[in-house]
């Protein structure tokens, strides 16, 4: 990548950061302020019920009986759940009065204070959704474009700029007693020429910002005239006896001029921003139709470079943080010893950074923002991990991408955003254990196929089999620590249970493959071959396959108990669901094609004659599927020799003999049966080798 590509990848991706901040504020402030304009109207529904609504009623003997409303209010919330609440509401107030209670007052105070409350909670609610939309519209504008918003909204950053130290100067001038700024600057008054001199060069260089920033047409009102009004009011400070009210309202003047030609240019221009928009949406459109929707957004993903975007919005955040925590320690230190400096307490420290990662995490920008940088880190952990074992897989660089679409779901799926800070924190700790386990099943995934391929292979460097052992070992000791930190420092729960299935199961996992892995290797040190390898595979793998398939039935029913009993909610249903069909399911479904189509095979390679030790002499040749001596074969009706083991692996496919096609058997009562299961599996000779679909990450979702 060349060096002007990549600088104008970095301004792209600055360029698109700001949008995102602002929509991050305005999930802060619309969370910030809408619930309790809430709780305050409650709060002044019951004040106003306590204070004013006193219910007075005379004609009982003793004088007059006051009763509050709000006791009142109970009372019939009280009854109300009764099915007789309309005639013990008349009762209890015929007792009173002998007459039935009016409460009209009331009733319009309710209605009142409802109305004022659904129509602020509008407003709000309107503008907020309104400045979200534009931020957002904002950042899918292409980088010419979103250049021209930020030259444009840098104009009137410059002409506020003018006003402010026009308005500034002018106080100074008016500040002048007895005199005039004209008659100081004769008399060479250094204070009133060096004020005169540094607004007029400062007013000159906004000025020339101005005429560079607005790349806009001519033909209204050139733009050497507007940026001449920035200086109108030092030249009108230099009249002399000019009534000050001219003075007073030059900066307004000048502003407004300057004002006017940026609307007036954005109105010549408005035909061209809508035909623009309806281009780029008739774009879309086209794309969607002809490639369909995945096209259009994985094209716009790479368009604005979402991922970095993010990352680079989550860091500046976060550092923005830190620094103010640190500037507001530092303010609470130099309080109480009057010393500036910075202290590294390790309490301290660690309270920043719980509450660092609790704001890393308030609104779902930010959880956007934070997903991205766990999924770099997790790429980075892939790609480390695959140099480590001299491996380059690009399936295997997914593990960021996975990752992220985990934690994100997760994030979802437990509501992060909406909790308290305390739990917040502990929710997001629990996020992060459960996404490091998944890293360490992706970590299997990528050591798992080398060991196969170096034992099968027979290749007996030393270097490339002792990284990959390390790594096995590294999945073994490291989840048994971490399961032994984690029951020893936290209480029994759902969570605890999920993360621990999950755990043992990659453990699980690598011993599977570490048995494989010795058995192969064995087979590779011996000088005939291993007829039984083939089934201690089998069974191996099965017990494997039937352990890993029992712990996804483990963690459904641990999902069952904290959706029905703990925090249930339409994610995590949903979750579950999927959970039961890909990982309970169908591993049951291609478990049992497996043993079904072994077990036939069994029954054909059974059917067939055995070659006698002179039958072997007088063929004299090698299997025709391994190329192997034949030490012992089995005998196909059209007469051909072949390993019981190899054959048994070609009849997983078909029924043909792998020369002639010949069927190789007739079996009246399994044809029907086995052609289904034959037919499904076309292609997969070594089936019986994987038989495991792997896992996916949504059976992570499993915890509280």
């Amino acid at each position: 990548m060349s060096l002007r590509v990549r600088m104008l990848s970095i301004l792209d991706v600055v360029l698109r950061v700001p949008p995102i901040f602002i929509m991050d504020t305005i999930l802060i402030h619309c969370l910030g302020q809408i619930e309790p304009m809430f709780k305050q109207n409650h709060n002044n529904h019951h004040s106003n019920h306590n204070h004013n609504n006193m219910i007075t009623m005379d004609g009982m003997s003793g004088g007059d009986l006051k009763m509050n409303s709000n006791v009142v209010h109970h009372n019939i919330v009280g009854l109300h759940n009764e099915n007789n609440v309309s005639n013990n509401w008349k009762v209890m107030m015929t007792s009173m009065n002998g007459s039935p209670l009016t409460s009209t007052a009331v009733d319009d105070d309710d209605d009142t204070i409802t109305l004022s409350l659904s129509t602020s909670s509008v407003f709000w609610i309107v503008l907020y959704i309104h400045a979200f939309l534009m931020a957002f519209s904002l950042f899918l504008l292409s980088t010419r474009h979103l250049l021209a918003i930020y030259v444009w909204l840098a104009s009137i950053g410059v002409i506020l700029w003018s006003y402010i130290c026009n308005e500034e100067y002018n106080k100074y001038v008016f500040s002048i007693k007895n005199s005039s700024l004209a008659y100081e600057v004769i008399s060479f008054n250094f204070s009133a020429i060096s004020r005169f001199v540094a607004n007029y060069f400062f007013q000159v260089f906004l000025a020339i910002c101005f005429c560079f920033a607005s790349k806009t047409s001519q033909t209204i009102i050139p733009k050497r005239l507007v940026g001449l009004t920035f200086i109108a009011p030092n030249i009108i400070s230099l009249i002399p006896a000019i009534p000050p009210i001219f003075l007073a309202v030059s900066p307004v003047i000048s502003a407004a001029i300057a004002f006017l030609y940026i609307i007036l240019n954005l109105v010549t221009n408005i035909r061209q921003i809508f035909m623009t928009t309806y281009a780029e949406i008739q774009w879309s459109r086209n794309i969607v139709r002809n490639y369909g929707l995945y096209t259009l957004l994985e094209s716009q993903w790479i368009r604005l470079h979402v991922p970095q975007v993010l990352r680079v919005f989550w860091l500046t955040r976060l550092t923005e943080q830190a620094v103010f925590l640190l500037a507001d320690s530092t303010h609470k230190q130099y309080m109480s010893t009057g010393i500036i400096g910075l202290t590294f307490e390790s309490q301290i420290f660690w309270s920043n950074v719980k509450q660092l990662m609790v704001r890393g995490c308030e609104t779902i920008v930010a959880v956007l923002g934070m997903t991205s940088v766990l999924s770099g880190i997790s790429h980075q952990i892939g790609c480390l991990m695959q140099s480590f074992l001299l491996v380059e897989d690009p399936e295997d660089r997914s593990i960021g991408t996975v990752s992220a679409i985990l934690f994100f779901i997760l994030a979802l799926q437990t509501g992060l955003t909406g909790m308290e800070p305390e739990k917040r924190f502990l929710r997001l700790y629990r996020n992060l254990c459960l996404l490091f386990t998944a890293i360490l099943h992706f970590i299997h995934n990528m050591v798992s196929p080398l060991l196969f391929s170096l034992s099968a292979s027979r290749n007996m460097s030393i270097n490339r089999h002792g990284r990959a052992l390390i790594v096995c070992v590294f999945l073994i000791a490291f989840p048994v620590y971490f399961l032994y930190y984690l029951w020893t420092h936290h209480a029994v729960s759902t969570w605890l249970l999920a993360v621990s299935a999950f755990s043992i199961e990659v453990v699980i996992k690598v011993i599977i493959s570490l048995l494989i892995y010795g058995l192969f290797m064995i087979d590779a040190f011996r000088t005939s071959m291993w007829e039984k390898l083939d089934d201690y595979v089998y069974y191996i793998r099965s017990t494997g396959n039937s352990i890993e398939f029992i712990f996804g039935i483990f963690l459904f029913f641990n999902g069952a108990w904290i959706l029905l009993f703990e925090s249930g909610g339409t994610i995590r249903a949903l979750m579950m669901c999927i959970h039961a069909y890909f990982n309970i399911w169908l591993q049951a479904k291609a478990g049992w094609k497996t043993f079904i189509k072994r077990r036939h095979a069994v029954h054909k390679i059974n059917s067939l004659p055995e070659a006698s030790e002179e039958q072997l002499r007088n063929f004299d040749d090698v299997c025709a599927i391994c190329y192997q001596e034949l030490t012992n074969a089995r005998i196909t009706k059209c007469n051909h020799y072949f390993h019981g083991v190899c054959l048994r692996k070609w009849l997983y496919v078909q029924d043909m003999c792998p020369l002639c096609h010949e069927t190789l058997y007739n079996v009246n009562d399994t044809t029907d049966a086995n052609t289904e299961v034959n037919n499904d599996n076309n292609g997969n000779i070594n089936e019986h080798n994987g038989g495991q679909p792997a896992r996916i990450g949504v059976e992570h979702q499993h915890i509280d």
